[in-house]
């Protein structure tokens, strides 16, 4: 089920592609806001108000990680990324930015659609700072409060950094984060560029709550971008 109503403002300027977006997010009671340009992009996000954002990073005006970019300056609007750029550098530069997601073109509407609810979900919590919150991403319960993991009932003893780590993906379930994010978040801007610090203290991580650590499916790696815990 989609968010009734919710506002998509669309910035993409093939026709083609905005009629395919129109179509689709009007078929599931989205609302639909078009953009042609990063200008219009920018003026849109200020008057419209939307609810999320799928923005392209070709457009004729600008660059759209530039347009991401500022729009994080003052906003915290989901943005999912839509773009025929494939290559790894493409997505981390865009989520560095400010993204919450990217979907390389050609994409399925499911994979679309689960990508504006995982947004629209971030955007309604009332923040990761809350002590008491307990998250729960299928057989994961995290008692952020208690500071105690469980794996089907089972507790799971974590040091304290695993515990952030996992904390930080599991509050943004279904949402890609960066190598650089992650770092920033868990051990610091120094750490930024750490990246072996990330891929030990993950694999640690995954011998304790995955039932294959070779096999995971809670949490999955996004190639030469960073990970994502799989949404509940």
């Amino acid at each position: 089920m989609s968010e009734p109503g919710a506002l998509v403002l669309v910035i993409e300027d093939e026709p083609q592609m905005r009629r395919f977006l129109r179509t689709a997010l009007g078929a599931h009671d989205y609302r639909v806001v078009e953009a042609e340009t990063a200008r219009e992009g920018l003026a849109a996000v200020t008057t419209q108000n939307p609810e999320v954002i799928l923005l392209d990073l070709g457009l004729p005006d600008g660059d759209g990680i530039d347009l991401a970019r500022r729009v994080r300056e003052w906003s915290r609007v989901p943005i999912i990324v839509l773009s025929a750029r494939g290559r790894e550098g493409d997505k981390v530069a865009a989520l560095d930015a400010g993204a919450d997601d990217y979907l390389t073109k050609p994409f399925g509407v499911e994979e679309l659609l689960a990508r504006i609810r995982v947004g629209l979900r971030h955007a309604a919590q009332t923040g990761p700072e809350a002590a008491s919150e307990i998250v729960t991403v299928g057989p994961l319960r995290i008692d952020q409060a208690r500071r105690e993991v469980t794996v089907d009932g089972r507790q799971v003893h974590l040091t304290p950094l695993e515990f952030r780590l996992l904390g930080l993906l599991a509050r943004n379930a279904g949402r890609v984060m960066t190598h650089r994010q992650i770092l920033r978040e868990v051990w610091g801007p120094p750490y930024a560029s750490q990246t072996h610090y990330l891929r030990v203290f993950m694999a640690q991580l995954r011998r304790k709550i995955e039932p294959d650590s070779a096999r995971p499916r809670l949490l999955v790696t996004e190639p030469g971008v960073g990970y994502r815990m799989k949404d509940a």
